[in-house]
């Protein structure tokens, strides 16, 4: 199988060290060589490949952007270019990988006891343990404010009661970070499987990220010791800061999917021969369409690369992160349809990768704050006015 090639209209690998460059060249092979051979299969017959999880540890995948117990450390354009290259293989591959970094590594990091930083994340980073992350819930997506969720104290226990959904890993997970009420304020618990009164079960009949796990999170009176609360996680800010460090991994991702559908569609529009025997990329049509897609791609991979310089250097708030992530999500979208567009009725085969990523990148619009909720952060930030309701 050929080697990705990249997309790079403006000299964007210039603006990379070599040791940026080669970790992209790292993720980029594993996904050459390992994601995309079975990529088809796992999204046509809706499973997850967890034979991909102990190699995704042992390239320090995981957790990438961490420091200690394991974890890589690397910078966070590094991080970058590694979902970068993960979501061009597929959506639901690089949201594995977000999940448990972002989603549970880091707030573990960030916000747990010594115990659970050195029970919990060796483990998470190399792949032998999986986490999942939950926060939404069946009446509340865009609102975690009015979860429904609680936790109140018994004893030295705690008894958790209600319901998350959207759960990407749930089913899989070894350990569930879940955000519930308390009579304090939010907070955040650290429930394993098999803990009496928690259950999963999985979400069927997506047309969309099929190579990837979703369920629904039941908790019936569950009882958890005190041990497993995240005693440093205080409020919803502490559950909307993990959130900010997905998003940002998603504003690169997306790039991957974006670069996979316009690669494909130049290569087909090359190849491909109508009216006089002529390439269909001759015409002025199809230009202008392969014209605004590399724009638009170049104008990203820029977002995407200072965000990664300010994050690095302790400069990025999440106001940045969300025109990041609205942003790329909407040109990554309109990349694909335009190249499912160009490839005509072969577009929504699964012979080519463009109607894949097309179904799956309909999903990432929406998660971890929707197009519409980035658009009043950024407009809250812009005039100092909170327009959420």
């Amino acid at each position: 199988m050929p080697t990705f090639r990249g997309v790079d209209y403006l000299h964007i690998d210039s603006l990379f060290s070599e040791e940026e460059l080669l970790v992209r060249q790292m993720a980029r092979q594993f996904v050459d060589e390992q994601v995309l051979p079975l990529i088809r299969e796992a999204y046509r017959d809706g499973f997850f490949p967890k034979s991909l999880i102990p190699d995704l540890g042992r390239l320090g995948f995981l957790g990438a952007n961490l420091e200690g117990y394991g974890c890589a450390g690397m910078s966070n354009v590094e991080y970058g270019l590694i979902m970068q290259e993960l979501e061009r293989g597929d959506s639901g591959l690089r949201s594995f990988v977000s999940v448990q970094g972002a989603l549970v590594m880091y707030p573990i990091l960030t916000y747990g006891s010594d115990e659970q930083k050195q029970r919990w994340l060796p483990r998470l980073q190399s792949g032998s343990a999986i986490g999942c992350f939950g926060l939404t819930e069946p009446d509340f997506g865009s609102n975690p404010a009015g979860m429904r969720t609680t936790a109140r104290p018994d004893g030295g226990d705690w008894i958790l009661n209600g319901e998350k959904t959207w759960i990407t890993n749930g089913s899989v997970a070894d350990v569930a970070l879940v955000w519930g009420r308390t009579p304090d304020g939010i907070r955040g618990f650290l429930i394993e499987t098999g803990t009496p009164g928690y259950s999963t079960s999985d979400i069927h009949g997506k047309l969309s990220m099929r190579a990837s796990v979703t369920s629904s999170l039941s908790l019936a009176d569950c009882r958890v010791p005190d041990s497993a609360r995240l005693p440093g996680a205080v409020g919803l800010k502490a559950a909307l800061s993990c959130l900010t460090q997905a998003r940002f991994g998603i504003a690169w991702g997306v790039l991957g999917a974006a670069m996979d559908c316009y690669e494909t569609a130049r290569q087909y529009t090359l190849l491909r021969k109508q009216f006089d025997d002529r390439p269909i990329a001759s015409h002025q049509l199809v230009q202008e369409k392969l014209a605004w897609m590399i724009t638009e791609i170049t104008k990203a991979q820029l977002l995407a690369i200072h965000g990664g310089r300010l994050k690095d250097q302790g400069k990025l708030e999440p106001a940045h992160v969300s025109m990041m992530k609205r942003n790329n999500v909407a040109i990554a979208l309109e990349v694909a349809r335009l190249s499912r567009d160009l490839l005509g009725a072969n577009g929504i085969v699964d012979e080519y990768p463009i109607m894949r990523h097309l179904c799956n990148l309909e999903t990432v619009k929406t998660y971890e704050g929707t197009d519409h909720i980035h658009a009043l952060v950024i407009g809250e930030r812009v005039t100092g006015i909170g327009a959420y309701r």
